[in-house]
């Protein structure tokens, strides 16, 4: 079954490490569904009927942004409060469609790796900074599996080619692995 891509950058032409994994799964519409939040609902404004489908319609779904503030672009908070409720995602008999699916989260940090430590910076690894969505998804009983990262964006400058085309393969590598 496909993958679901949930892509919440609300600059994607101007991102790097987002557009790059875009790019990375659009060979493969077979393998992947990329849907593009903010490209979708310019005005904000979420067609929640047509999100839980997409949802029903797939077993793995990954939910694709850069960290803003230690947490998600807002859209992508807008459409969990909009699109997991109650009597779909959990709280009833006929809910709990999340059930058993498998979600992770593929996020770019500005930050480097040493600073999402313990003795780091923040003081707390990039795991602990995305504990409410684990905490969401095991709420509706869905599957939260680790989550792939690429960090120092903010402080890499340009990045070599050879570094996006790795990520990009470490990207769709880590998918197929779900």
């Amino acid at each position: 079954m496909k993958t679901l891509v949930i892509v919440a950058h609300p600059d994607i032409k101007n991102s790097v490490i987002n557009q790059n994994w875009v790019k990375a799964l659009q060979p493969y519409p077979e393998l992947y569904t990329v849907h593009e939040l903010y490209a979708a609902y310019p005005d904000g404004k979420i067609d929640v009927a047509y999100e839980q489908k997409l949802l029903e319609a797939h077993n793995n779904v990954i939910l694709q942004f850069p960290i803003y503030w230690f947490s998600s672009p807002p859209l992508l908070k807008q459409w969990q409060d909009d699109v997991l409720t109650y009597g779909w995602a959990y709280g009833s008999a006929s809910g709990y469609k999340m059930k058993g699916k498998n979600v992770a989260l593929a996020v770019s940090a500005g930050i480097g790796l040493k600073d999402f430590a313990a003795q780091g910076r923040y003081h707390y690894s990039l795991s602990e900074v995305l504990r409410p969505f684990e905490m969401t998804f095991n709420y509706v009983s869905s599957n939260y599996l680790p989550n792939f990262g690429f960090y120092g964006i903010e402080l890499a400058g340009e990045i070599a080619p050879e570094i996006l085309a790795q990520s990009a393969q470490d990207y769709r590598d880590f998918i197929r692995g779900l």
